[in-house]
């Protein structure tokens, strides 16, 4: 053992060089500094650019969501370009896009947080949040999809003089009570985790009405021992009762297409694909989102590249399981020999919607590639380029699934392409413009950013810090961490 050590070691001045764990907040930032940069966003007036962005956004949300769900009630559900043959068109393209993107909320907050990702903290508050605009959204169009929304209620299992029951042996079905599980403990999981940040900023705010609602909303919090033991164990519970939603809610989406006999949806591949698409687009769109929010308030301390580095790691992997998905299929329908099935696939990629399959091809699997690059992870351009992309091919997923299915089926009496219709694009924007609106209403009046847990990120929240400090390891040498943006900023204010 002797003779195969270093030779160094003898030397009484040889310390062990350890590598520093990588700073999750930047500059050596105070709890103050903390407190201040996030509770400032809530309580100073915002910026130009979000009146900028608001405005807009506002107003092609009530003309595309408010106008055309009007429209749509009162002319008829024809009004959207589904067809007999093609029953379901643009409304539940658009219903599975916008739940995949509520899962990466879910995600960040529950399976990091029970497998103590400390980067999470940054993020995991404007990811709920996305999470609940985005199944807000999603809820539109199936509701308006009946055709007499004010009948939706029926879908409740509850009693009623019209004796009208559900049938519990449908997907569809199975999806009001999926959804609508996600969404409430997604709501709480979500409201909760904010009450010690709410009554920061009620302690903050002057005496007045902005107070008093802070005030109510804080539940009375105070921050004593034996509350943040409570909060600790909700909090825990919560995560462990949202993991499963996580698998559970988008694999229940799948089934409206894996339990039918329609070529290329008759498939046991689709529930662990869709989980990991709606993953793969939900990670895009957190940094579509808060990569704007971070420049707009000066947050680069808080979310460093780091975060945006590891986002882009779980966007390579989980693009990369979606390809190998695209390919299984394809083999699948190949290797089982059926006729259909393989004509089905065939259409898709050599049919007049081809388009399409080559968009969903290049955007979700080619694109995500460029993330094997750390130059291409660490430059902020490339990033929301590719996240953009990765939206768009994962609309084109959901388009590519449906429509080029349902206008070809058995009959070829029955064939016809599937075009939307104006008040088709027209809903759909506007709940691009509903979902940018709340997610800005939600910057101005909520802290955007978990202020208790990024103060457990730092040194000085470990109970013995000071003892490590007064009394240091002699025998190692600490090598700092690269540090992506240390003092690369120095226009932002301190």
């Amino acid at each position: 053992m002797a003779d195969s050590a270093p030779a160094n070691t003898e030397d009484k001045n040889f310390k062990l060089p350890v590598l520093e764990r990588e700073k999750l907040i930047l500059n050596n930032r105070s709890y103050a500094w903390i407190t201040d940069r996030i509770a400032g966003i809530v309580e100073k007036p915002q910026p130009l650019l979000w009146w900028i962005l608001f405005i807009p956004c506002a107003l092609i949300a009530l003309i595309g969501v408010g106008g055309g769900l009007t429209y749509l009630v009162s002319t008829g559900v024809g009004v959207w370009g589904n067809t007999n043959r093609t029953m379901w068109g643009w409304p539940i393209v658009n219903f599975v896009f916008w739940i995949g993107i509520g899962h990466a909320g879910t995600l960040i907050s529950a399976i990091l947080f029970l497998t103590r990702q400390n980067w999470r903290t940054s993020i995991n508050r404007a990811a709920e949040a996305m999470t609940i605009f985005a199944v807000c959204c999603a809820g539109i169009f199936p509701a308006f999809h009946v055709g007499r929304v004010w009948m939706a209620w029926f879908l409740a299992p509850i009693p009623n003089a019209n004796a009208i029951w559900q049938n519990f042996k449908s997907p569809l079905l199975w999806d009001v009570f999926a959804v609508s599980t996600y969404f409430t403990i997604s709501l709480i999981f979500w409201y909760m985790g904010m009450v010690p940040d709410l009554a920061t900023i009620r302690d903050r705010a002057k005496p007045g009405i902005r107070k008093f609602l802070y005030g109510v909303f804080s539940l009375g919090w105070r921050g004593g021992n034996r509350q943040w033991s409570h909060y600790e164990m909700m909090y825990l519970l919560l995560a462990a009762l949202s993991t499963p939603l996580v698998l559970s809610v988008h694999s229940i989406v799948s089934f409206d297409f894996a339990t039918s006999t329609v070529p290329g949806w008759h498939t046991t591949i689709f529930p662990p694909y869709f989980v990991a698409g709606a993953i793969f687009g939900g990670f895009a769109m957190v940094i579509t989102i808060m990569v704007p929010a971070r420049s707009i308030y000066g947050l680069h301390d808080v979310i460093t590249m780091k975060h945006i580095e590891n986002m882009c790691k779980i966007i390579l992997a989980t693009g990369t399981i979606v390809g190998y998905a695209y390919i299984m299929e394809l083999f699948v329908a190949y290797y089982s020999g059926a006729k259909f099935e393989m004509e089905a696939f065939k259409l898709r990629i050599t049919g007049p919607y081809w388009w399409a399959y080559v968009s969903m091809m290049f955007c979700n699997v080619i694109a995500p590639q460029i993330f094997w690059f750390k130059k291409c992870r660490e430059n902020l351009w490339i990033v929301m380029g590719t996240c953009m992309l990765v939206n768009i091919g994962m609309w084109f997923e959901r388009f590519v699934i449906i429509v080029t299915t349902l206008p070809r089926m058995w009959l070829p009496g029955d064939w016809k392409y599937y075009e939307a219709s104006p008040v088709d694009i027209m809903t759909f924007v506007g709940t691009i413009g509903m979902f940018l609106t709340l997610f800005l209403l939600f910057l101005r009046f909520l802290p955007c950013i978990n202020i208790a847990e990024v103060k457990w990120t730092l040194l000085e929240a470990d109970a013995h810090y000071d003892d490590k400090k007064a009394h240091p390891d002699k025998g190692i040498a600490s090598e700092a961490a690269y540090q992506y943006e240390l003092n690369e900023n120095p226009n932002v204010e301190c």
